[in-house]
Formats: C-alpha cells, structure tokens, sequence
C-alpha cells in the first residue's frame, strides 16, 4: 500500500510540469501504444474466436459433430445403429439424414446443388433460418421443398416457384437408363449463414428425398451431435468399432480439418505479432521513466534528505509507470469493445471508401463478421500489458532509489 506522501508524489509525477513537456509527449505517445496494443489484442482474439465457434456451430447445427457415412450410399438397418448411437453416452442429439449431389433447374437454367432429406424435427430447427415462406409447409408428399437464399437468387426462383431436381441415376429400361426428374414446388427459402449451403443446398423431407433418389427404407447418413465437440472422436469410439466394415465416422475435425487448423495458426501468429505491439510500449514507458528519473533527480535527492526512505522512491515510480501502463490498458479495451460493436459498420465503410470488398462470403463462408469475447484471453491479454508495464519501471525506479542525495547536492 502507498503512503499519503508516495500517493501525493507519484500523482504529481503522472502529470510533468512546465519544461517537461517532452516527457509528456513520451508518456502520452507511452498510454497510446498500450491503448491501440489492448485493442487490438481483444479485437483480433475475439473475431478469431467467434470465426471459429460460429463456423463450428454453424457447420454442427447442419452437419452435426460428426457424421456416420454408409459405405455404398446406403445404410441398412440404420434403426438399430440409429438406437445404438443414441444409447451412447455422451451423444446429445441423432437424427438419419440423407444427402445426394443433384442437378436442380429453374426455368430451363441449371445448377448443381445437394440435396438433403430431413426428418421433421430437423426440418423445425431451421425453422428460425427462413427468409420467405414457412418451412411448416414442407410436409411428407407434399411436393415441397425449401432452398437457399443465395440459390434462389442465381436460380431466380421465389416461394411458389416450381423447381425440377433431376437424379442421373434414374430407373433402367430397355433403351437404357433414364434421368429421373421431379418438379417440387418452392415452400420456403432459407439462409443457413454459410456461403456454400446458401448456394446449393435444397432440402426436402426425408420421404421425399428417399422416393427421388429410389433409396426404399434406407439412408446414407447419421448426424450426431455430443456434449464435447473436442473430444468426439473418444466418445464415438466403441461405435466406430462396431460399424467397422458397414461405415465410417467422420467427426467435424475432419471434414473441416484444413479450414479449422488453418484459422488456429492464423490465431495464435496474430496473437503472437500483437504482443510486440505490447512490448513496444513497455519500452515506451519505460524510456519516460528514465527521463523523468533523470529530471527529477533533484528532486529526488532533496526527498531522500528530508526522510525518504528507498523502498518509498521504488514504489512511487513503480507506481508511476504501471499507472500509465494501467490508463492505456483501460482505454485499449474501452476501444476494443467498441470497435467489436460497431465491426460490420466499420467493414462496410472500409469497402465504400477503398471499393473493395473487405469480407467476401465466398471467401470467409460466413456472410456477416462474428465475434466471441472470451473472459479469459481478455484476462490475459489484461495482464500482459499490465506485467510488462510492471517489469519496464523496475529499471527505472531502481535507479531512482539508489540516488545518492550527497552526490547529486554536493555543488547546489
């Protein structure tokens, strides 16, 4: 704890007087370094982060954690695995799936897209994802069907639209194997949030997915989704063996294997290049203590003779320097959350002004900037700034203590 007189001494040397300005302008250039160093710190963890827990729930509300892919396209006997999974601890949610690349065409123009047959509670959970139509009208052996936003668009195609989607792999007859193709009436549009499933995804109930593409009773697919998405793999371990030979399970890692590990290392180097920024105004604040320790060094040694004790002088320029250290964190968060807030404002300004486009979809998949702030990095990042403002007044103060008053006073 700071004494009265420290607390007087070190609040006095936060604000240099006339003929220190100089000293002002380091410790000021010192508090903006640590500000936009914070800032920045925050904003990049943070879309990082969100980056990647957006993309993983986008992909596991759509894909589950993990998939169970039939060999053959066809899964026989699914109710009993379907039972097993479901039975497995640690599994939250499985539902059968089916899911083909078609052709869909709209007014003579064409489009590859997937095809995906959902069970009816899958199709409710989509539900908040529509953007015209209702997806309640997606009814087995209704003839409807719901697709994405972005497909619409290039297809042209609005709520009530035919769509014909055609199955290469039609029935055989004597002149050979014919295409299968069956008009659907558009009953919704929806936009899922990631660039690819906007743009080719139909989705149908699973009866009428199974009738397209001449499946029977069976499916291709089991979705799973489990308590802890980093450790799927173990939990779906004993299941995985005993569909060995049957089919395969693909959890979320490893359908997205590149795209994840991709935007790990690209967190962690940003993270690591940011630091320096901190770093730098280490040193900023401490080349103004050093300064101010040498213009005050009068001062200093007129303190020591009147009962100024060294551990007194040590606290008070520790003080000094992790106070500046202290201000500039503050505001680098206050400005970091508010560049958070205002980020896809900040981004399409970017793009009026420069004429480029700063978060292309096709690119990023997601269609708007997400964000997840983690209390923990912002901890971190917290006390990182914080510590090296620390140790950077550690110098500094040191030799202020040390001042020998009889040296300094000797021609005065």
């Amino acid at each position: 704890m700071l004494t009265p007189f420290e607390r007087m001494i070190a609040k006095r040397y936060l604000w240099p007087g006339k003929g220190e300005g100089f000293i002002a302008l380091v410790a000021g250039i010192s508090v903006g370094v640590v500000m936009l160093s914070v800032a920045m710190l925050v904003l990049v963890m943070s879309v990082m982060g969100g980056f990647r827990t957006e993309m993983l729930e986008k992909f596991s509300g759509l894909n589950g954690h993990a998939i169970i892919q039939a060999y053959g396209g066809e899964l026989d006997g699914w109710e009993s695995v379907l039972d097993d999974v479901r039975a497995t601890e640690g599994v939250t949610d499985a539902s059968p799936l089916i899911e083909q690349p078609l052709v869909a065409s709209v007014n003579g123009r064409l489009n590859p897209v997937f095809v995906r047959g959902n069970t009816p509670e899958d199709l409710a959970l989509i539900s908040d994802k529509v953007v015209f139509g209702d997806i309640a009208s997606l009814q087995p052996d209704a003839g409807r069907v719901a697709i994405g936003s972005r497909l619409a668009a290039n297809m042209g195609a609005r709520v009530g639209d035919t769509v014909t989607l055609i199955n290469p792999s039609g029935r055989t007859t004597p002149f050979g194997t014919t295409f299968r193709q069956v008009p659907y009436e558009v009953g919704a549009i929806v936009e899922f949030g990631l660039y690819d499933f906007d743009e080719k995804f139909v989705v149908m109930p699973m009866s009428e997915a199974q009738t397209l593409l001449l499946m029977g009773d069976t499916i291709g697919l089991i979705r799973i989704n489990v308590t802890d998405p980093d450790n799927v793999s173990g939990i779906l371990g004993q299941v995985e063996q005993d569909l060995t030979g049957r089919a395969v399970i693909a959890d979320w890692k490893t359908i997205n294997s590149t795209l994840f590990e991709a935007l790990e290392i690209e967190r962690v180097a940003m993270a690591f290049v940011l630091s320096f920024m901190v770093l730098v105004a280490s040193f900023n604040i401490l080349s103004s203590l050093v300064m101010l320790v040498r213009a005050k060094t009068r001062d200093i040694a007129i303190m020591r003779t009147m009962g100024a004790t060294r551990r007194s002088l040590l606290k008070i320029f520790v003080t000094t320097g992790t106070t500046i250290g202290a201000i500039g964190t503050i505001s680098g968060l206050v400005l970091g959350f508010v560049l958070l807030l205002f980020r896809n404002e900040i981004v399409d300004g970017i793009a009026y002004v420069t004429g480029a486009q700063i978060w292309d979809p096709e690119v990023r998949f997601l269609t708007s900037l997400p964000v997840r702030i983690d209390a923990w990095e912002v901890i971190g990042v917290v006390a990182l700034a914080i510590g090296l403002s620390f140790l950077a007044t550690l110098y500094p103060a040191l030799k202020a203590s040390n001042t020998d008053p009889v040296q300094v006073l000797r021609y005065e």
